[in-house]
């Protein structure tokens, strides 16, 4: 791995842990204290991480059906099985997550509504990324702005599945609060503002990374905070900041990205700051998909975290946990 860069978090740190289009590495400041989450053991093996549930591949250990006080489903209740039934499902949870988000401040914490539809669509999401003949029954039955979101969203999660290995055993991660979106959006305008590289995909990186924060554990090779730096990268581009601090980190990043080449090439700026063409597509994926509505902005910030290991996937962050 080259010093002389930002490490490509848990693509290749734990390279197991891996959110529909995020991943396990280190973490910078937010509003609450760290918490250390370890991943379950299955009550019997699965074998891969695509079989660990007979719905939606991944295992949630919350409520398991019905809908909560807000009226979205519940934490863990089953998915459809089938294109018909997703399409439909996608269709009504994404129509109540623009409606939840648009009656949101993005201050604080955001309401259960919208972390709960975050999570059935993530949880989707994650389903179809892994049942690529699935996914291609289902976008034709969608309106075409969510057929291409969620193509989007499940080639984005596809391409940074592909480069996980699955944990095996127990392992624990450091995880947290994110900061409030709104706190986020203006670390990353002001980093714009400055080296002029866009926001979106500011923000598309940190979302890869870290879950906006989420995950606090460091990488194996050393990289560190909520962009997840190398040491000698953070000291050639750093600025004297703290490598945990959110907004030093994302002015880090904007510093990085523009000295490797954005805005002008964001291909090749994204490809120095991890040295993967998967990473790179599924950055630009998310960094499209909130230039085109910032409401992505705010649901993929209500995306939880999610672990690989070869008795399931384990998601780590959330309610009902």
């Amino acid at each position: 791995m080259n010093e002389q860069r930002a490490d490509g978090g848990a693509l290749r740190a734990a390279l197991a842990a891996v959110l529909a289009g995020a991943v396990l590495a280190g973490c910078g400041g937010a509003a609450s204290s760290d918490t250390t989450a370890r991943t379950p053991p299955a009550t019997a093996p699965t074998g891969r991480a695509d079989n660990a549930a007979p719905t939606d591949g991944g295992r949630d250990t919350g409520p398991t059906g019905g809908t909560d006080a807000a009226g979205a489903p519940a934490a863990g209740a089953p998915l459809p099985k089938d294109a018909a039934g997703l399409a439909a499902d996608l269709t009504t949870t994404a129509g109540a997550l623009r409606a939840a988000i648009d009656a949101w401040d993005h201050e604080g914490r955001p309401p259960e509504a919208v972390v709960l539809l975050a999570l059935r669509q993530q949880r989707i999401v994650r389903h179809l990324a892994r049942k690529p003949a699935l996914a291609d029954r289902t976008y034709p039955r969608l309106a075409a702005p969510l057929a291409r979101q969620t193509r989007d969203d499940v080639t984005a999660a596809r391409d940074l599945l592909s480069l996980v290995r699955p944990l095996k055993g127990g392992a624990k991660f450091r995880v947290r609060e994110p900061e409030p979106a709104a706190a986020l959006l203006r670390h990353f305008k002001r980093a714009e503002r400055r080296f002029g590289v866009s926001w979106q995909v500011l923000a598309a990186v940190m979302f890869v990374e870290t879950k906006f924060g989420r995950v606090r554990s460091p990488s194996h090779t050393g990289a560190k905070g909520p962009m997840q730096f190398m040491p000698g990268t953070w000291a050639a581009y750093g600025m004297g900041g703290d490598v945990h601090d959110t907004g030093d980190a994302i002015l880090a990043a904007a510093n990085y990205l523009h000295a490797s080449g954005a805005p002008r090439d964001y291909r090749r700026a994204l490809f120095a700051y991890n040295h993967s063409t998967r990473y790179v597509n599924a950055v630009l994926l998310h960094a499209g998909q909130m230039k085109r509505d910032v409401r992505s902005f705010y649901r993929y910030h209500s995306w939880q975290v999610y672990v690989v290991t070869t008795d399931g996937d384990r998601r780590l962050t959330g309610p009902g946990l």
